[in-house]
Order: C-alpha cells, then sequence, then structure tokens
C-alpha cells in the first residue's frame, strides 16, 4: 500500500465520499498518526469512533497547517479487540482515546490513564459514577489536598478542581469536568430541521454563538450543495471577529477585577457593552444569535449598520487604546501577570492546544491563516504569537488580537459597499448521502471542529463537536504546578476555557 493510499485529502467544510476514506489495519492506523503529528505543522483535528453496522470505525482527521489539507484515515475494531494506546508517545491524544473508551468501552492498552471524561450521558458503563471517579492522589503527612467545586460561588458552570498542595504551592492539579453532560451530540441527530439544529448549534457555548453557528452552517452548506455570496462571506467573518473583540475586552476586564484594579475592570467592561449592543442592533442579540443561518440569513449588514459600526470603532478604539496604554504598563499589573501560570512551547506542542493557549506559547496555530474560511479567504489576516506562555502573555494577546481585528474590519468597511444582500436562510436541505465533512472555525477561544456524517438517505447519522476547550484545559492544570494556590483565580481566568462546550 502506497503513503497515498493510506489516507484521502480533504479542505476545510469540503465533503468526501464516506466509502473513499482507506480502513488501515491497526498498525499501519497507528504508525500513520504517529508519523503525521512528529511533524509541526501538523496537529489532530478529531479522533472519535462511528459505529456502523454493528461495528466501529476509528476515524482520524489531520490537519496540515502548511498546505491547508486534511488527511483522513481510519480503523474498524473487530470484536473484542484491544488496541495499544498511541497516548504515551502523543498526548495530544489522550483526550480522544479517554472518550472512545467511555462511550463506546474500546480499550486502550496501556494508556497513562484510562478514565472518564464527562459524566452522566452516552456512557458504555452506566455503573461507573462520578463519586467513584479515581482522582490522583499522593500519601504523606506533609502534603495536603484542596478541592474546589464542582458547585462555585460565581455564575460558572459545573466542574471540580482538586488541588495536591505542599502549603501554599500547587504541585498537582486535576480537573474533572462533565457533571452536566447535555448529550448536544445527540440531539443534532433528534432534531430533524434546519432551524432547530441551527438554534441548537449556537447554544453549545453561549460565549462563543458566532463560532459555532457558522461551523454548523459551512458544514451544512456543503452537505448540501448550498453556495453563498462573497459578500455573506465576509459579513460572518465580520460578525466572528466582532465576538472576538467583546469576549477579549471582558476577559481584560475580569483579569482586572481578579487583581483589584478597579478603573481597569470597570471601563474595559463599559467598552465590552459598545461592541455587544452593536451586535445587538445588527441582529436582535447581543451575542450574536440569529446571526448565522444556514444558506442566507435575515439579519443582513447595510450601509447603515456600516455607518453606525464606523462610529462604534471610532468611540471604542479611542477609549481602548488610552486605557490599555495605561494599564498594561502599570508596575502592579505586570507583577501580578508576569511568570505566572507559565507553559512552555514544547508542552504546548505536546498537549495540542489551539487558539490563545497555543498562539501565547509560541506556536503559530490559527484556522483563519492556516485553514482559511468565509470572509479570511478573500482578507487574510495574520497571526499573532507570544513567546512566554504565562498570565501576562495571555493578558497582552488579547489586546493585540483586539487591535488587530478592529484595523481588520477596518480594512473590509473600506473596500465593500454592501449593496447586495444575501437571501433567506433555507428552511428545508437535502444533504448528500454517505459523506463525512469536516467544517472548521477559529472562535476567539480557538478552533472549533465539527464534523458530520450521513447515511443511504442523507440524513445525520453522526454529529461530533469539539470546541477548543477539549484540548486546553489540561494547559491549565499544568501550568498550576510550581505556582501558589492564591494564583488560581487568575490563572484560570486568563484562559476562560468554557465548562459547557466541554461537557456535550
Amino acid at each position: 500500500m502506497s503513503v497515498l493510499d493510506k489516507y484521502i485529502i480533504t479542505k476545510n467544510n469540503k465533503s468526501v465520499d464516506l466509502k473513499a476514506i482507506p480502513v488501515l489495519t491497526y498498525n499501519d492506523f497507528s504508525s500513520l498518526i504517529k508519523s503525521l503529528l512528529q511533524k509541526t505543522e501538523n496537529h489532530c483535528l478529531n479522533y472519535f469512533t462511528y459505529p456502523s453496522n454493528d461495528k466501529m470505525q476509528l476515524i482520524a482527521c489531520i490537519a496540515s497547517d502548511s498546505d491547508a489539507s486534511i488527511l483522513i484515515f481510519s480503523h474498524v475494531v473487530a470484536q473484542g479487540e484491544e488496541l495499544e494506546s498511541l497516548s504515551a508517545e502523543i498526548s495530544a491524544l489522550h483526550i480522544f482515546e479517554r472518550e472512545i473508551f467511555e462511550n463506546y468501552g474500546v480499550k486502550f492498552k496501556n494508556h497513562p490513564w484510562l478514565k472518564p471524561v464527562r459524566y452522566s450521558k452516552n456512557r458504555f458503563d452506566n455503573k461507573s459514577k462520578i463519586k467513584d471517579y479515581p482522582f490522583y492522589s499522593i500519601q504523606s503527612d506533609e502534603l495536603h489536598e484542596v478541592g474546589v467545586g464542582p458547585i462555585h460561588a460565581g455564575i460558572i458552570e459545573p466542574g471540580h478542581f482538586r488541588f495536591i498542595c505542599n502549603g501554599e504551592d500547587v504541585l498537582h492539579l486535576e480537573i474533572q469536568l462533565g457533571y452536566q453532560h447535555r448529550g448536544v451530540e445527540q440531539l443534532f441527530l433528534e432534531k430533524k430541521k434546519v432551524l432547530q439544529r441551527n438554534i441548537l448549534a449556537e447554544s453549545i457555548a453561549g460565549d462563543t454563538a458566532v463560532g459555532h453557528s457558522l461551523a454548523f452552517a459551512q458544514i451544512m452548506e456543503s452537505l448540501g450543495n448550498i453556495s453563498i455570496s462573497e459578500q455573506l462571506s465576509i459579513e460572518r467573518a465580520m460578525a466572528l471577529e466582532l465576538e472576538r473583540i467583546a469576549i477579549h475586552v471582558g476577559d481584560i476586564a475580569a483579569l482586572c477585577t481578579d487583581i483589584g484594579y478597579s478603573l481597569g475592570a470597570n471601563i474595559f467592561a463599559i467598552l465590552r457593552t459598545l461592541i455587544i449592543n452593536f451586535t445587538q442592533s445588527w441582529c436582535g442579540n447581543r451575542l450574536g444569535k440569529g446571526m448565522i443561518r444556514v444558506g442566507g440569513t435575515n439579519q443582513a449588514f447595510n450601509n447603515d449598520l456600516k455607518k453606525k459600526l464606523i462610529k462604534v470603532l471610532d468611540d471604542f478604539e479611542f477609549q481602548f487604546n488610552e486605557l490599555a496604554h495605561r494599564t498594561f504598563k502599570l508596575p502592579s499589573v505586570e507583577n501580578r501577570f508576569d511568570n505566572i501560570g507559565t507553559i512552555s512551547e514544547t508542552q504546548a506542542r505536546n498537549l495540542g492546544v489551539v487558539g490563545m493557549t497555543a498562539r501565547m506559547a509560541n506556536v503559530l496555530r490559527d484556522i483563519r491563516h492556516s485553514h482559511p474560511f468565509a470572509g479570511f479567504e478573500k482578507y487574510p489576516i495574520p497571526t499573532l504569537v507570544l513567546p512566554n506562555g504565562d498570565v501576562f502573555s495571555r493578558f497582552l494577546l488579547r489586546r493585540k488580537e483586539v487591535k488587530q481585528s478592529i484595523a481588520w474590519i477596518r480594512n473590509i468597511l473600506d473596500c465593500e459597499k454592501f449593496e447586495n444582500p444575501a437571501p433567506m436562510p433555507v428552511t428545508e436541505l437535502n444533504l448528500e448521502a454517505n459523506k463525512l465533512c469536516i467544517g472548521l472555525t477559529e472562535a476567539w477561544r480557538g478552533e472549533i471542529c465539527h464534523c458530520a456524517i450521513t447515511d443511504n438517505s442523507g440524513q445525520l447519522t453522526l454529529y461530533k463537536i469539539k470546541d477548543p476547550s477539549l484540548h486546553n484545559w489540561k494547559a491549565l492544570e499544568l501550568s498550576l504546578r510550581n505556582v501558589e494556590i492564591s494564583d488560581f483565580p487568575i490563572n484560570n481566568k486568563s484562559y476562560n476555557l468554557s465548562y459547557c462546550g466541554h461537557d456535550l
């Protein structure tokens, strides 16, 4: 078998024939994954199980960031077959193997710790309960454990954080989520109407309504052979960047709150309101719900909105730059954030992290750049990276990305006329049969990956969602080692990972 026979090549938002995906022996399958992921330009988009005809087919989707290609290949698991784990050699795969084991009972021999990812939906073994979760422990008279959650004091999703400390210093942190596993992926199969699924997509993670609904819309349009206008593609990308600006500036405000810098906490929060209020005037919802619809839009961008957005960006940018200049040079801010919660570039690559978590550790990973979609095809956007991997890097990267997104939107507003509104969204959709489609977007938190598979009649038989947080929670765990436990709140906030996006 030649190398080209071992995988099929596709692109972002392009569908492939399900039967054309090569089926390999597990030896060839695992060897191919290892050889591909040894290259720094490649990373694992998704690795999941597709149950079909009483068989389980493992499907690996590996992205090449150098040529915008996606390599897909598979292995059919024989009855009772135990597979050698790849996680000991490729740490980034640990979460995928654990999920496959949890959902379908596929055993991976020599996995570093084959334990559940979530509770309580879609479980192969319903006897396993959250109270029996095997947290890592160290037996010592000098160490102590601190448990936080799963009920938090703030308005937040449930998750449990188990610290092992020597005095105030954290030796180990383990995070267990899944207390509110919602079964969202199954709902995509149960809901049959396009609008039902569209609304479901924008509810996957409330702070990423545009990012997730855009991934969904692009997949449906690919499988339904629907072409949209260049102008609508550009409008969608603008909405995504407005979402990025709003969440980033809100996170900057939250970090200022955590260190007691009241001026930054209040003014940055007010500035976020300028952006989300504009989003509401555009689509009727401050978080962008209702903005993205399959095949068209109910909320077309027009020249009146263009004038309003220019004014909003002028007001926002002037105040943002003034306060950011003051905030980011304050010694008290720098001293509180510098060298706290650091992960190295090596750790980031080993974990397969994405989005901001990757870029703040010198890893150039940005789907807008490597696998462009929507308006980023016509209007490319450079990728910003920082080298230090600490809280201050995550703080500073947000500032830089806010400024970059504003400049990118301004360029579009200067170049585009917005005179040809898109058609109304489709209400009925006939999907191609026996297809697999992968849809990627780069939301504010990072890479979103939606995978859809259709059956002989064009009905969805699998809808797999990967929020960037699935990759990045492990980075938060590692960045707390040898840090005082009192630094956990600012470190946690600097990542701002999603609980509900993880608990699908």
